[in-house]
């Protein structure tokens, strides 16, 4: 798939390091309540890690007591959703729409009116007030 924004491998690993990389890139997964993010609540937007792209506002993020950050709704347009059926579940991934980076996994379970829950490693993300 073609993105607007593209770079090879090599630059994203130059770029990301090897944490991020392995999360943004490769569609790995923090352990659960060991993100920066996970218990924030400052007003500001979370932007793709990759690429600084906007794509949550802080106003939709809750504490789903999962672990990992998470929002009820993202920025419209800004998350691309792929069908994930690895490790034997049937899930929703997302996508940074502007770079392709892996930010996690989207949820019908969501506690607010929206009822979706938008888990998202905190490596995926960056804080900007």
């Amino acid at each position: 798939m073609k993105y607007p924004l593209e770079k090879t491998e090599q630059e994203w690993k130059e770029q990301l390091g090897e944490e991020r990389y392995r999360i943004l890139r490769q569609k790995g997964t923090e352990y659960p309540h060991t993100g920066t993010y996970n218990l924030h609540y400052e007003k500001g937007t979370y932007c793709c890690g990759a690429c600084g792209e906007p794509l949550f506002e802080s106003n939709s993020k809750f504490d789903a007591h999962c672990g990992w950050p998470s929002f009820d709704e993202s920025i419209p347009g800004k998350v691309q959703y792929i069908s994930d059926v690895t490790h034997g579940m049937k899930r929703t991934e997302i996508l940074c729409a502007n770079c392709g980076s892996h930010l996690g996994h989207v949820f019908d379970d969501g506690p607010t009116k929206t009822g979706q829950r938008y888990c998202v490693n905190s490596l995926s993300v960056d804080f900007k007030e």
